[in-house]
């Protein structure tokens, strides 16, 4: 079985991307399904490359019990759309910059987070560099992350 491959992408890779990847992450730990993943996250904007994500982010993150201090942000590459088998967008405005630069045979692979809770109304993750709301953005994240486990685990 080959590894499936997911890619979480917000605007600068500082707060919402990298929570989802922390999410998301401790997710396939608990499952212990780890080994069956590779999981990043990266910005659409060059805004953050090298740093580490959001205090505020990683305080947050602490409080559900995940470490996000080990990850850097990056901008998203064209390689990535060839490498991920999923590109996960925070939000509405990331998505369209995604399709925009994403080559058309790739598209496929693109979608928003939360997309992947039934019925839910709300389609973009807020963004809590300048909102504030982490506890709630990693609440929503983690549940998101949750979920799409539960479905790409039915695909194997």
């Amino acid at each position: 079985m080959s590894t499936i491959k997911v890619l979480f992408v917000c605007m600068g890779n500082i707060c919402r991307s990298p929570t989802a990847e922390g999410a998301f992450a401790a997710q396939i730990e608990k499952r212990d399904v780890a080994h069956l993943f590779e999981v990043d996250s990266a910005g659409t904007h060059a805004y953050h490359i090298g740093e580490q994500p959001d205090k505020r982010s990683q305080i947050s993150a602490r409080k559900f019990g995940v470490d996000l201090s080990t990850q850097r942000g990056r901008q998203v590459h064209e390689s990535d759309f060839y490498h991920y088998d999923y590109i996960l967008a925070m939000d509405e405005s990331n998505l369209a910059n995604l399709q925009a630069i994403c080559p058309k045979d790739q598209q496929y692979k693109l979608t928003l987070i939360l997309d992947n809770i039934p019925n839910n109304k709300v389609r973009s993750v807020p963004d809590p560099y300048f909102e504030g709301r982490f506890d709630e953005v990693f609440a929503m994240l983690n549940h998101a992350s949750e979920l799409l486990l539960e479905k790409l685990l039915q695909k194997t």
